[in-house]
């Protein structure tokens, strides 16, 4: 069984930075990508940025390239998501997911089958 755990998430100014942890367990947590998701109110889950299973690739939504640094550690089984330059509308609850199969990329949310509850961010102007 599979589980993930973020946290990380809060209150910050624009122009602020957070990093966003997501600790997972399960023996295949270490094999598949994971990805970053974020959802406003009223709005659908949207993709914010995947890694592969062992750190070598990396993807990311346009509106966070150059802000936004997704990375991984296999030994601790854990995920992050470094956020720089913070502006309002990154204001979402923010989700981690694992892929469910090791190919890459996976940037929809179908191709994830297990998530964390969420935390949530908010950018004040």
């Amino acid at each position: 069984q599979v589980q993930l755990v973020e946290s990380g998430g809060g209150l910050v100014q624009a122009g602020g930075s957070l990093r966003l942890s997501c600790a997972a367990s399960g023996r295949i947590a270490s094999s598949r990508p994971m990805g970053w998701f974020r959802q406003a109110p009223g709005k659908e889950r949207e993709f914010v940025a995947a890694v592969s299973w062992n750190g070598g690739s990396t993807a990311y939504a346009d509106s966070v390239k150059g802000r936004f640094t997704i990375s991984r550690d296999n030994t601790k089984k854990t995920v992050f998501l470094n956020m720089n330059s913070l502006k309002p509308e990154d204001t979402a609850v923010y989700y981690c997911g694992l892929g469910s199969s090791a190919t890459w990329p996976r940037i929809r949310p179908v191709e994830y089958d297990y998530w964390g509850q969420g935390t949530q961010v908010t950018v004040s102007s």
